[in-house]
């Protein structure tokens, strides 16, 4: 309906801005350093948010392990190959490189879940959606100087995002609110990524 339209419009528009502003920061603060800032002030949010609405995270340490896998697949490996990606490549292509994300979801969750088994309307998303991947991005695909690497760092960013959607499917089952499961992974980026900035930058 149009509400749903909407939202996927307002979704779109602020997860393809995302990049232009990626391709800011990394111009003028070193990629993991970004990582790092952008983790620190979204878990503070969120934290904030959790404690507005009287919530405390409490999560037992048993999870924690979990938590952390989601962390690095969803925010730290792939915010790190983003930065880096687009300290060579133009922040467009970056956006459209993330619009893989889905194709790439399709086939993991036919490869690790049981109930998400790929059927021929999916293959055919996932082919048509490849060469809609491919002909936006057209001769920059061959691109030199180091740009292909950039751009396979973006594809593989993408792969996590993917990862990361199957790896999550656990937390419901748990009972851990989405809410909890954003904070936490957030946190737990923050920590991996203060020594790794620190350290490499």
């Amino acid at each position: 309906n149009r509400a749903e339209w909407g939202l996927l419009a307002g979704l779109a528009l602020i997860w393809g801005a995302a990049f232009f502003f990626i391709k800011v920061a990394v111009t003028h603060v070193e990629p993991l350093t970004y990582v790092w800032l952008r983790l620190t002030i979204a878990a503070g949010g969120l934290w904030l948010f959790l404690r507005w609405r009287g919530e405390k995270l409490g999560l037992p340490w048993s999870i924690w392990g979990a938590i952390l896998v989601l962390s690095l697949l969803n925010n730290v490996i792939p915010f790190a190959l983003f930065g880096w990606g687009q300290q060579q490549i133009a922040s467009g292509l970056a956006a459209i490189l993330n619009s893989t994300t889905p194709i790439w979801g399709v086939l993991v969750a036919h490869l690790f879940t049981a109930d998400e088994k790929i059927s021929p309307a999916k293959l055919l998303g996932v082919v048509i959606g490849f060469f809609g991947v491919a002909t936006m991005i057209g001769p920059d695909l061959l691109g030199s100087n180091g740009n292909l690497l950039a751009q396979l760092a973006c594809l593989t960013a993408a792969l996590c995002y993917a990862l990361a959607g199957v790896w999550a499917r656990r937390f419901k089952k748990l009972g851990v609110t989405p809410i909890k499961v954003a904070t936490s992974q957030l946190i737990a980026g923050t920590l991996v990524m203060a020594p790794v900035a620190l350290l490499v930058d």
